[in-house]
């Protein structure tokens, strides 16, 4: 009889809705303030003025912004990649590449999820063939060894779970094939490609391994690709951002964990994709004002245009660490409870940390410094 859902009253106090995210009173912005990021409990506070309206933000807790498409391409090694941001449980890097991997990559410190943000390659791991495209989510097990051969030049998002593994959320009420059927999950086949790559063994072939953040290079007189067949439950497998059908409320606008695609023990990576607007003409239709104090936030923009945002484009990363209130942009206020078009167009990728992350070289680099003040009132800012 554990898990037990106790029934209790939740205390209103003042001018103030009954219901989360909707009928709020004339004049007012919602806050949520809440425990364990969206799934503990929680209290909503209606202010007069917007939440995010600072005139000046100094310190650490400034929410960031980088662009890294201005990163420049690297080795052909992904771990020669730009860091981006890390802690002991993640490892975030952008990477790019144009030419075919001259080594095999293989991760000793845990699971890796690449996605595909821009480009097309052919990947090549133990497990067979699989290509690439921009939208991809490709999950590789710890101590796969792979290679990309690029037709169209690579922009890759990595997200490693640092000494664990990715699994999938607990969809819970609505069910194993909500959001995506895993159905959907692409697995590597030894095909024509695979075989064909098997027969290029006039050099010798090194293995980069990466562990505890160090690189090794094993060097074999063969291709160590040279499997002729598996089978088990573990294996890479592919998912693209088209194929997933993200919940959705007509009467009430979803927390961000509703879009959770992978988990791992200490973060979490959700995926927006196009969705109908809510339709409820009381409820919200942008996101909340919110304090995430227990999760770093972070959010990569992929492609299609970002409602909440403004002045930002694909390709580009926000970062707004745990312990300040946030919420979308003013201009985006202004459709606060009607949009002018009937669904989001975007995709992006959402990482949120319980442990601080810090800030690599890479991110730093493109760094935009003016991000904090695009949420000053218009007057204060100019």
């Amino acid at each position: 009889m554990g898990n037990r859902k106790w029934i209790s009253a939740s205390r209103v106090e003042g001018n103030a809705s009954r219901q989360a995210h909707a009928d709020l009173p004339e004049g007012t912005y919602e806050r949520e303030m809440s425990k364990e990021g969206f799934f503990g409990p929680a209290a909503f506070l209606h202010h007069t003025n917007p939440p995010t309206g600072w005139v000046k933000f100094e310190g650490p807790l400034q929410p960031r912004a980088f662009d890294l498409t201005k990163l420049n391409a690297a080795e052909t090694s992904p771990w020669a990649s730009h860091p981006v941001l890390y802690n002991k449980a993640t490892d975030i890097r952008f990477w790019k590449l144009a030419e075919p991997m001259t080594a095999l990559a293989r991760n000793g410190d845990g699971d890796q999820l690449l996605f595909i943000h821009a480009g097309r390659a052919d990947l090549f791991c133990d497990f067979g063939h699989l290509a690439v495209e921009p939208g991809d989510y490709v999950y590789l097990p710890r101590g796969t060894m792979w290679r990309f051969v690029p037709s169209e030049p690579l922009a890759v998002l990595m997200i490693e779970a640092t000494n664990t593994h990715y699994t999938l959320p607990d969809r819970g009420l609505v069910g194993p094939h909500a959001i995506f059927d895993p159905a959907m999950l692409d697995a590597p086949e030894m095909d024509d490609a695979f075989r064909a790559q098997q027969s290029d063994e006039n050099h010798e072939w090194t293995v980069e391994v990466k562990k505890r953040g160090q690189v090794s290079r094993i060097t074999y007189p063969f291709n160590p690709l040279d499997a002729v067949g598996w089978h088990g439950e573990l294996s890479p497998v592919r998912l693209n951002v088209r194929h997933i059908r993200p919940l959705m409320s007509h009467r009430y606008h979803l927390p961000p964990s509703a879009h959770t695609t992978f988990l791992s023990d200490r973060f979490v990576v959700c995926t927006f994709a196009p969705r109908p607007f809510e339709t409820d003409p009381g409820a919200l239709k942008v996101p909340f004002f919110h304090n995430n104090d227990d999760y770093d936030e972070v959010l990569f923009y992929h492609a299609g245009d970002f409602f909440s945002r403004d002045n930002i484009d694909a390709g580009m990363m926000t970062f707004h660490p745990a312990g300040f209130t946030h919420g979308p942009h003013p201009k985006a206020l202004k459709n606060m409870l009607k949009q002018s078009k009937p669904a989001t167009d975007e995709y992006a990728v959402m990482i949120d940390t319980r442990d601080p992350l810090d800030v690599g070289e890479g991110a730093a680099a493109v760094e935009n410094h003016d991000y904090v003040n695009s949420w000053k009132p218009k007057a204060a800012a100019e």
